[in-house]
């Protein structure tokens, strides 16, 4: 059994994402609360609400013990871009693109 959890639209690029997920890939749910605790990243707090989310979704509609989940997967995949443009010199127009990603964490419970 396992249970899921996915924050769509979120504004930080996939690969900003990815390397917060990493970290937390594979560990125990409540080292892995301790490791975002203390991750001096901006992505750290959306991935913690959506492991939170997660472990109340295993908690409650499958009945899963807390103790013993862990993340079993934990990745982004890429959203839609926003495209912005930004004067510079001469009359030219150079591309910002804000990217944005949807991140995905599915726990299970260790047999």
């Amino acid at each position: 059994m396992e249970a899921k959890a996915i924050a769509k639209y979120v504004r930080t690029s996939s690969m900003k994402m990815g390397i917060v997920l990493g970290l937390i890939r594979g560990k125990n749910v409540n080292e892995a609360f301790a490791i975002l605790q203390y991750t001096p990243k901006n992505a750290a707090e959306v991935v913690n609400k959506v492991l939170k989310s997660a472990v109340a979704n295993a908690e409650n509609n499958l009945n899963l013990d807390i103790n013993r989940l862990y993340v079993a997967e934990a990745y982004a995949c890429q959203g839609p871009t926003l495209k912005r443009f930004r004067p510079r010199a001469q009359g030219r127009a150079y591309r910002i693109r804000k990217r944005s990603s949807h991140v995905t964490i599915i726990v299970t419970e260790r047999s």
